[in-house]
């Protein structure tokens, strides 16, 4: 119990440097450990990407109960208000997830970026110097192609956002058929919104994987 209490301990210490601003410790700690800017960039990627997955999956949840709610004709409606509300606060979460996913593979991108152009001048070789620089430049712009669609990606999240907290809203102070009828016109529209989410989410995915490949290299 001590041992395992001792490394909660570790992994919260470090996660605190992580997150505190106190970044050149927290990256001197991971060396010790063999991981470098580049290995903790491909991680950092590697759960932006999984958390848009479930992202995707978590809002398409929310709106296979919107539909229901929407097409109610008798039970329990309280018990689909309450389900769809469920998934709408699940939307929120991985919103949130997402989001800090994405600040923490600038943070790191720009750390790594900003090394490898210190250590560039320390390459007494000219013609080693310019095939680092060369693949510092090349590195940087497909790695913007990356933050560019994670920025569209993230974008599309608010809207959908705003318009299930309305319904959720709405509903909390009007639960009956009535009120439900009134936004089912409505409510298809965040059909759409969600389908621009899922393909910007795709998107997004396709270029981290892209780029992860270019890291291997």
């Amino acid at each position: 119990m001590h041992l395992l209490s001792c490394r909660a301990c570790f992994w919260l210490l470090l996660l605190a440097l992580a997150t505190t601003g106190c970044r050149t410790s927290y990256y001197s700690v991971m060396e010790t450990f063999g991981k470098h800017k580049r290995d903790l960039l491909r991680d950092a990627l590697e759960d932006a990407s999984h958390e848009n997955t479930e992202a995707t999956e978590q809002f398409q949840d929310a709106l296979t109960q919107l539909k229901e709610l929407t097409a109610f004709d008798g039970g329990d409606l309280e018990k689909k208000y309450n389900a769809f509300k469920h998934e709408y606060d699940g939307c929120l979460d991985r919103s949130q997830a997402v989001q800090a996913r994405i600040q923490k593979v600038d943070r790191v991108a720009e750390d790594l970026f900003a090394e490898w152009e210190r250590e560039l001048k320390e390459i007494q070789s000219a013609q080693l110097r310019s095939r680092s620089e060369v693949k510092l430049k090349e590195t940087r712009g497909r790695y913007q192609q990356v933050h560019a669609a994670l920025v569209r990606s993230e974008a599309t999240l608010e809207p959908v956002l705003s318009q299930m907290k309305d319904y959720v809203l709405y509903l909390k102070h009007n639960l009956n058929a009535r009120a439900v009828g009134s936004i089912k016109d409505e409510a298809l529209e965040i059909e759409n919104e969600i389908g621009k989410l899922i393909a910007e989410m795709t998107r997004s995915i396709q270029e981290t994987e892209g780029f992860l490949k270019v890291l291997e290299e």
